[in-house]
């Protein structure tokens, strides 16, 4: 009985001393219940201050989606993911070399080299010296040159990530890179856009249609557009092969989509004017070629559904030919060919077309002048080369054909001397001379005349396959690559 009266008092006497504590703590309690919510609410304000004005470009991140167009595998899942730029410089060094290869199809957009240098005519059965090689990713990305950098999209398939490249043009050592996270499976090789760049701005358009803006010099990031989420774009088949194009200030994209084609500042990624494009007509892999007509800068494309000519000034369109459309794939870029002419070709049959445009009461319209079958001259990928009055190109028998301007072949480099297998890789011109390299990586050297085929030279420079990727060249240094290698070539003797 003891011990359980004294257990009850015990038990009283904790009572009151908890009635105590109670009375202690419940005022804090309802101070703190009140205090907590300001405190948080200060938090928040200073937190979203702090980021409404911190340096974006500093940060280098953009929350970018997964497109969701293309099929998914198990490293496409996920509808978002928090894009992360990454810049990091390296020990290469710009160059003092002369020459320069800005963009797609050279300073001109022609795929004719400006330089007044002097190169080889014939080479050792060795071919020209290799001066550097580096390994690529999967793919047919061409270079840009300029300032003794070499500028190259490749993709990193380990870190999943597109990477800008800025390599030196002596040795191909890289300078600095620029790398962003997105997820894409091999489907026919990976990067295939050649970047372009001036002496302030480099600007690339990636697999997924991610357009990123750099310093073509320290790679410091300026701008990032996501073109399938913030312009409802679709990513074309093989993933994007359309190269950006840079005009004065801004960077020009055929977008497809909500708008058809749209100028970019490259200072602020500003949006300067967007085209309309109510017959929703989708991107192609055919790049934007810039021309004047009758004191009209217009920029010609072909869409999905047609052959455009859009107003450098505010995007209006000026023209359209709907007989102009590739049922598969638009690859080829259309080639201005003289005043007012656009030479238009592709391949799955479509053969070619030329345009010429016309000017009454102020509107341009643009009429077939002729139309060839594919086996009188179609190019499936590459564009054909407009040269002191005759065009010259890889038809689908993978000779090379000398055209005029009425669409009559002048020659032809016979099935002696064809550039298969399949006849898809690139050519250009410089010094009066047309380089040629076939799938296989044989480089041929042959005259550019009007007068027959006249081979100069041919050498293995590169083992395959695909090598596909269009060339580049400054001064006496030829730019190639195949399927997963780049290489320098000195092409001057």
């Amino acid at each position: 009985m003891s011990r359980f009266r004294k257990q009850k008092s015990e038990d009283r006497s904790q009572e009151s001393e908890d009635r105590n504590l109670s009375s202690v703590f419940r005022p804090l309690s309802s101070a703190l219940a009140r205090i907590i919510p300001v405190a948080l609410a200060i938090v928040g304000v200073v937190s979203l201050y702090l980021w409404l004005n911190r340096d974006a470009a500093a940060q280098l991140t953009l929350r970018l989606p997964i497109p969701s167009n293309l099929p998914q595998t198990s490293s496409d899942e996920g509808d978002a993911e928090e894009i992360r730029g990454q810049l990091l410089q390296f020990g290469g060094a710009a160059a003092d070399l002369p020459g320069a290869w800005p963009r797609f199809r050279g300073a001109n957009f022609d795929a004719v080299s400006n330089d007044r240098v002097g190169l080889a005519r014939s080479w050792s059965p060795e071919g020209p010296a290799v001066l550097w090689s580096i390994d690529v990713g999967e793919g047919y990305a061409g270079a840009a040159i300029l300032a003794g950098r070499v500028y190259v999209l490749d993709y990193d398939r380990p870190q999943q990530a597109d990477v800008i490249r800025c390599l030196s043009l002596e040795d191909g050592k890289d300078i600095w890179r620029y790398s962003y996270p997105v997820r894409i499976k091999r489907n026919h090789g990976m990067s295939r856009t050649v970047p372009a760049v001036t002496e302030k701005y480099v600007v690339t358009l990636g697999p997924k249609c991610h357009v990123t803006c750099l310093d073509s010099v320290t790679g410091q990031f300026r701008w990032m557009l996501d073109l399938v989420k913030d312009f409802k774009a679709k990513v074309p088949d093989w993933y994007a092969g359309q190269c950006p194009l840079i005009d004065g200030d801004k960077a020009i994209i055929a977008v497809g989509g909500d708008t058809l084609m749209m100028a970019v500042d490259c200072e602020t990624g500003e949006i300067v004017w967007k085209s309309p494009n109510p017959r929703g007509w989708v991107m192609t892999h055919s790049s934007v070629i810039p021309t004047e007509f009758t004191g009209r800068r217009m920029y010609v494309y072909c869409a999905s559904g047609a052959v455009v000519g859009v107003s450098a000034e505010d995007g209006s369109i000026l023209w359209e030919n709907t007989e102009w459309k590739i049922r598969v794939a638009n690859v080829t870029t259309p080639v201005v060919a003289g005043d007012g002419l656009i030479f238009l070709s592709g391949g799955y049959n479509a053969g070619s077309m030329m345009l010429q445009l016309t000017r009454e009461n102020g509107t341009i319209s643009a009429q077939p002048v002729f139309r060839l079958k594919s086996e009188v001259f179609g190019s499936e990928q590459h564009a054909p080369i407009f040269y002191e009055g005759h065009i010259y190109g890889i038809r689908p028998d993978k000779q090379l054909v000398c055209l005029d301007l009425n669409g009559r072949v002048v020659w032809t480099s016979t099935s002696t001397h064809h550039f298969g297998p399949r006849g898809l890789g690139p050519y250009m011109i410089a010094d009066g001379l047309i380089y040629i390299l076939n799938d296989s990586g044989v480089l041929t050297l042959a005259e550019a005349t009007p007068t027959g085929y006249v081979q100069r030279a041919s050498a293995k420079v590169l083992e395959g396959p695909e090598a596909w990727g269009p060339m580049a060249i400054a001064g006496r240094r030829l730019i190639v690559r195949d399927f997963n290698r780049m290489i320098c070539l000195d092409v001057s003797h």
